[in-house]
């Protein structure tokens, strides 16, 4: 028996690489995997990929709460209620002087990561059972500053305190809420990022991060995801309001 048997999990930003290698581990460990994304086509491909009949896929924008509420009893209706929300919906924005950081950068990455983070939050918890787990993906950005980068690393942080004020409330029904904090993953989101703060900072930005983590290298979406499972199985059953670094000492 796995430790996620028959547990009803969410995933948003489900087609990303920590999405998917997140729900692979859920379903190895026995759950039911909504995955939800904006990106239609890339979601249908990932639950193409899966390949198994507890996984299921729907877009949404986790920014409108119609859309949000869909999803939510959309799956409800398949799998039951929700034991696991993996809240990790996100988008980068750009790096810019304060000056120069343009304003709907600035509230398009907060609306995804902080308002989205919180509906997914406040419409899932009264359709979860007790007892279950909430998991945000903030980052290594969560717990430093540096120049340039206001719009992620500002939204990274207030996951924090949203996770703080949850870990409390909903202690009295065992929930537990904690954020996950990955450092670089090697993937095509980092990619992205990685190939324009290169031409910023004038030299290869892979290097650059790879050279500021004790451990010497980005990490996997497959590490990062054993620990999401951590955080979603009764392994971490006394472990709610943390901060789980997992970024190869980046931060230490």
């Amino acid at each position: 028996m796995g430790s996620l048997n028959g547990k009803t999990c969410i995933v948003t930003g489900g087609a990303g690489s920590l999405g998917v290698a997140a729900a692979r581990l859920f379903l190895k460990e026995g759950a039911k995997v909504m995955l939800l994304d904006r990106r239609e086509a890339e979601l249908q491909q990932a639950a193409a990929t899966l390949a198994s009949a507890d996984v299921a896929g729907m877009a949404v924008d986790v920014t409108d709460r119609a859309s949000v509420e869909a999803a939510l009893d959309a799956a409800v209706a398949r799998f039951g209620k929700i034991d696991v929300l993996f809240s990790n919906a996100g988008n980068f924005g750009t790096v810019r002087p304060i000056a120069e950081y343009p304003e709907d950068v600035f509230d398009a990455v907060y609306a995804v990561h902080v308002k989205g983070a919180f509906l997914m939050c406040k419409l899932a918890a009264p359709r979860m059972n007790d007892g279950g787990s909430i998991i945000i993906t903030s980052s290594v950005a969560g717990t430093r500053g540096d120049p340039g980068v206001y719009a992620y690393i500002t939204a990274k942080h207030a996951q924090v305190g949203l996770m703080r004020c949850l870990a409390k409330e909903l202690a009295g029904r065992r929930i537990r809420v904690n954020t996950i904090h990955p450092g670089p993953i090697a993937n095509d989101f980092q990619q992205r990022v990685e190939d324009d703060l290169s031409e910023i900072i004038g030299r290869n930005a892979t290097e650059f991060f790879d050279s500021q983590i004790p451990l010497g290298r980005h990490a996997s979406p497959d590490e990062v995801a054993k620990s999401v499972v951590y955080l979603a199985s009764d392994q971490s059953s006394f472990t709610t309001g943390a901060m789980l670094m997992v970024d190869g000492g980046m931060s230490a």
